[in-house]
């Protein structure tokens, strides 16, 4: 087990832990949640014995193997499956020792090596970390490339898979949904559901808390204190705990009140459609928990647009993409005022490219784009844009709009968690959460008339999160939004749009559909597209008939391979075989398992490969 027995820390004067502990069972999922900056970070920092309690102790069994996965790692020129099978350093150390003996001639030594490597799992560590690496979204010639041609989103991706691929008994990951996409999130649930070790994860995603953890730490007050259950059982707990500290009671029922009123006018608007029924859900879980919504620091909101044209989006005939070369065709679509739309879809469907139209930040191929009112694009890059030499307060009062105050830009800022210190700090040195916060309250300041959102809860602790879906449900104007939270999706969406297959289709169930769908097992899937595009798939089958060839031929290497390495393996395991056969011919068999062994593993790989093109090639 785990155990932090009686921790006392302070960091800068800060006084982060307090005379703190507590156990986690060899075995258990546990969730650390907190708000930005109470610590939950140099909690992974005390466990990795990368930081030194002022008192109190650390302890878990020596024997246990430590996996963290680092947000930060230099760019390298090793391609991206040596850099993910480079996690497991026990077998690149035994592989180095079986090159040197090689070199040697240390026969003996050789053969207990290559015994140690196959039961290591080394031959099929490229079939593994290739599996990995298409789990995460990458694609084709991805595993190719070096890891600094990577964007950092795709390099901390590549980061989350080098940490899975390292054996380890504890597991310790710090964020690791954000840069996935739905689809990768998904997936990273289901990997994680079949890890037998002990897993601590800070994540400010409910939803991956829900179905990957069976206990909550929450870090709070200098204390991490330990709850049973998955994060919903969490909030629910802590909500009746708070209810009872009768200093917040006013300011529970105002909030338990508001959110009431909110639903009431929701729900007799509301149609029976699943997707409405599953926000409809969601608002009464916000009233259940409104304790905890009224204990968050945010207090903003969405000024609703001086103008709501109808419809605000026209999409006529269009095709998108780049170079001429187009990622979505046949697109005929209308966003109207208050639009609650969620976008669906795999990694590389064409999600964002489908935002940074409809924001104006690039053209059509062909076809009618037109917006008729304002928009707020949120992305990922638009962080970069803030002025890093200004304060929050000085790119604020720069931003386009109706002059502000000093006083009135910092109430605004306020409310969006910039206390008087925080405001005054240059956006350079502000976290990633900050500067997310920072860029929303400034597209919040111009009143779109719709918001158009790409991932914006990366890097938000669960307070803002929340905050952000009630500032979004009160909102007037449209939404479209792009997010990995299902939570999110949940709260704030009524109709979901579906990008797949080159074009944008409404998807008629709700998002909880959509998730169950993505985690069943591939064939299953593939026998749903199947059913639904047989007619179409017939054509792209006879256009895939060159790779169906080549993994034919693969599988017959592999076949003859794995034959072959029964045979060496026969010959090697025979005590006569050492007494009859001289030394240059034992070492000419070993080494010819070993490039047996080496053939074997490429071919699973190229099998993989082309098995992946077919289905894309197949699926389109």
């Amino acid at each position: 087990m785990l155990q932090l027995r009686n921790i006392v820390l302070k960091r800068g004067g800060k006084l982060l832990f307090e005379d703190t502990s507590a156990t986690v069972h060899a075995g258990h999922a546990v969730g650390v949640v907190g708000r930005n900056g109470a610590g939950k970070t140099t909690l992974f920092e005390l466990i990795l014995r990368r930081l030194t309690p002022e008192e109190g102790d650390i302890i878990y069994p020596r024997a246990w193997r430590v996996a963290t996965l680092d947000q930060h790692i230099a760019p390298s020129s090793r391609q991206a499956l040596d850099f993910v099978i480079d996690g497991d350093r026990q077998l690149r150390r035994v592989e180095a020792k079986i090159e040197k003996a090689a070199h040697e001639g240390d026969h003996e030594g050789l053969a207990n090596l290559l015994s140690s490597f196959e039961d290591m799992g080394g031959y099929d560590a490229p079939a593994r970390a290739g599996a990995i690496l298409h789990g995460l979204g990458f694609r084709g010639d991805d595993v190719h490339k070096s890891h600094r041609e990577f964007s950092g989103g795709w390099r901390i991706r590549l980061n989350l898979a080098r940490t899975l691929m390292a054996p380890s008994d504890l597991l310790l990951l710090d964020e690791p949904t954000n840069h996935l996409d739905l689809d990768a999130a998904l997936w990273l649930e289901t990997w994680l559901g079949r890890y037998p070790g002990t897993l601590l994860t800070i994540s400010h995603d409910r939803d991956f808390l829900d179905a990957v953890c069976e206990e909550i730490v929450h870090v709070a007050d200098g204390q991490a204190t330990l709850y049973s259950g998955n994060y919903s059982t969490y909030e629910r707990r802590r909500a009746e705990a708070l209810t009872r500290r009768a200093a917040l009671y006013e300011r529970q029922q105002k909030e338990i009140t508001r959110i009431h009123q909110f639903a009431n006018r929701f729900r007799a608007k509301a149609t029976k459609a699943r997707q409405v029924q599953s926000r409809l859900k969601a608002l009464d879980r916000m009233a259940r928990v409104a304790p905890v919504l009224a204990e968050s620091p945010y207090r903003f909101a969405f000024p609703n647009p001086d103008k709501l044209p109808n419809p605000i989006i026209s999409v006529d005939d269009a095709s998108i993409g780049y170079d001429g070369t187009p990622i979505l065709d046949d697109l005929t679509l209308r966003v109207y005022a208050r639009d609650r739309i969620g976008i669906l879809g795999v990694n590389g469907a064409g999600k964002t490219t489908l935002l940074k139209v409809l924001a104006g930040e690039m053209g059509v191929l062909g076809g009618d784009f037109e917006r008729a009112g304002s928009a707020g694009y949120f992305a990922q890059h638009q962080m970069e844009t803030l002025d890093a030499g200004k304060s929050a307060l000085a790119n604020l009062l720069a931003a386009p709009g109706d002059a502000m105050s000093n006083q009135a830009a910092r109430d605004y800022l306020g409310g969006w968690g910039f206390g008087s210190d925080l405001a005054m700090r240059p956006a350079a040195t502000l976290s990633g959460g900050e500067r997310a916060r920072l860029v929303l309250a400034l597209i919040a300041r111009s009143k779109p008339a719709v918001l158009l959102l790409d991932e914006p809860t990366n890097h938000l602790d669960l307070d803002m999160r929340e905050a952000l879906a009630v500032a979004l449900q009160e909102y007037d104007g449209a939404l479209l939004l792009v997010s990995h939270d299902c939570h999110l999706l949940r709260e704030c969406v009524d109709d979901l749009w579906l990008v797949a297959n080159g074009t944008v289709t409404r998807f008629e169930n709700d998002i909880d559909a959509y998730a169950e769908m993505r985690k069943r097992p591939e064939p299953k899937r593939q026998e749903d597209r199947k059913r639904a595009l047989r007619r179409k798939r017939a054509e792209r089958r006879e256009a895939s008939r060159p790779l169906r060839q080549r993994r034919d031929a693969l599988e017959r290497d592999m076949e003859r391979c794995g034959e072959e390495l029964d045979e060496l393996n026969t010959v090697l395991g025979a005590s006569a075989t050492y007494e009859l056969a001289s030394p240059e011919r034992i070492s000419e068999m070993l080494a010819r398992r070993g490039r047996v062994r080496k053939e074997l593993a490429e071919a699973e790989t190229a099998w993989l490969e082309v098995q992946e093109r077919i289905e894309e090639a197949e699926a389109e």
